[in-house]
């Protein structure tokens, strides 16, 4: 009775709305959709199908629709490199990046650690990579960004995440050596890695850089001088970046994290007064998690942070920090 004239299949993303019309002429109540409302917090996309029939009898025109929708995960179609990402924040930033929908280069020193992360996130239906990178290692840098190639065939992002501390005491008080390694690693290694990863970031549209900094950078922990200082660096080594390459429209951010509980602040919260001297300095109340950190690198890759750049977010709980 009802012949097909015609399939319509149209895309709407993030409407706000939904009517519909009467079709006084032909006598049928038509659904028009003009909108979705999308209560979600994930992107969704809204793909809706109308069918035009039309009635043979008496030439009265049928239109239906139907709605499907799908998330559209934020970085979709990007690939990151994100070093030292096999633990704590890093690999909390690694997960993350993947679960917005990004192609991730996870790395480490050490290959049973990378393997390790590797499994655990491939468990959860993220694509990622592992691959073993020392970042104070030229080699090893060279393969991270070759392979990322062989494999993916491009970089958007790079995290830059990897850092040292073998030392602790005052700034003045550092011997020679661990203050160069700590350089080396945190500081030197930052600079190679952007300076290397240039030329693929510049051969896509909306290249992200994001170093990762720590609040000690804007005032320096009593026992970790060095730390703290190459840590003020790295704001530093963002603010410079981001002003040589906005013009190309690769943007360069830093994050500041706080206290954060991983493996590296075990000591300011596994002891009992380490622990109240720390929450004490923290208006929140409570130390920081990986994921939130790692919530905000993934919104300073994304396009939601388009028109940002040279920025150091800190992520503290409320402590005031400033330079």
């Amino acid at each position: 009775m009802f012949r097909v004239i015609k399939q319509l299949p149209k895309t709407l993303v993030y409407n706000k709305s939904t009517t519909s019309s009467l079709d006084h002429n032909r006598g049928f109540k038509v659904p028009t959709t003009l909108g979705i409302y999308n209560k979600s917090a994930a992107n969704q996309q809204l793909t809706i199908t109308t069918n035009v029939c039309l009635n043979t009898n008496n030439n009265r025109y049928l239109s239906t629709s139907t709605v499907t929708g799908e998330n559209m995960k934020r970085l979709q179609g990007k690939v990151a490199i994100v070093t030292a990402s096999t633990d704590g924040i890093g690999f909390a930033i690694a997960k993350r990046l993947a679960q917005d929908g990004a192609d991730v280069v996870i790395s480490s020193r050490k290959q049973q650690n990378v393997d390790k992360a590797v499994e655990e996130l491939r468990q959860e239906n993220l694509h990622v990579l592992g691959l073993k990178c020392h970042v104070s290692e030229t080699q090893d840098r060279k393969q991270l960004f070759e392979e990322t190639i062989k494999k993916y065939g491009k970089i958007n992002i790079l995290v830059s995440n990897a850092a040292t501390n073998p030392a602790v005491g005052g700034v003045l008080e550092c011997d020679e050596k661990v203050w160069d390694k700590i350089f080396d690693v945190n500081v030197k290694s930052s600079f190679l890695l952007a300076k290397e990863a240039l030329p693929f970031l510049r051969k896509e549209k909306n290249s992200s850089i994001v170093f990762v900094s720590s609040v000690a950078g804007y005032d320096a922990f009593a026992l970790l001088g060095a730390y703290s200082v190459s840590k003020t660096a790295l704001i530093g080594l963002t603010k410079a970046a981001a002003k040589d390459l906005a013009p190309e429209g690769i943007r360069v951010n830093c994050l500041a994290p706080g206290i954060i509980k991983t493996k590296f602040s075990k000591a300011l919260y596994e002891d009992e007064s380490a622990n109240a001297e720390a929450l004490s300095r923290i208006p929140m109340g409570r130390l920081g998690m990986p994921e939130e950190m790692a919530g905000v690198v993934s919104f300073l890759v994304s396009d939601d942070a388009s028109y940002i750049t040279g920025e150091t977010i800190l992520a503290t709980g409320g402590m005031s920090a400033r330079l």
